[in-house]
Order: C-alpha cells, then structure tokens, then sequence
C-alpha cells in the first residue's frame, strides 16, 4: 500500500481529515523508528520510577522487546546494562 493510498484508507475508517490522518501515520512510524538503544533507556527509566528493580527491568524489557512490532535482536541482561549505563 502506497503511503497516499494509507492516509485514504486511515481518513476513511476514523472519519479523520486527510491533513489529521497524515499526521497520525507520521507520528506513528516516528514512534516504532526509534532506536532499541534509545527504547530500552527510556523503559529502564520508565520503569526504575515506578519502583522496579534492574533484574525485573530487564526481564520486562526483554519481553517488550520480543513482542514490538518492528522485532529487535534478543539482547542479554549484559546487552541492556550495556545500551542503559554505556
């Protein structure tokens, strides 16, 4: 499906103006191109603010990770301190 033709078809089935539809396709593929690297410190901080532990951020992460739509690698427990602390 051609970009124009996916504005059509969101405009179409939300009843969303073609200009309000764009934007939300755009916002959308913004949201799923974001880095793992940049994902997983943003989730481990997400995540440690709401009281959680690395060993449980990690495990959480990974599952998160594992179910995306755009599939990220399997990363380790190593790999995500690594992406999180450098």
């Amino acid at each position: 499906m051609r970009n124009d033709e996916l504005v059509a078809q969101v405009a179409e089935s939300t009843g969303l103006t073609r200009p309000e539809a764009a934007r939300v396709i755009a916002d959308v593929v913004a949201y799923y191109a974001e880095p793992v690297e940049k994902v997983v410190r943003r989730r481990h901080a997400q995540l440690q603010a709401h009281g959680m532990k690395n060993p449980d951020i990690f495990r959480q992460i990974a599952n998160e990770l594992a179910g995306s739509v755009v599939a990220a690698p399997p990363l380790s427990d190593r790999q995500l301190r690594r992406l999180i602390y450098g």
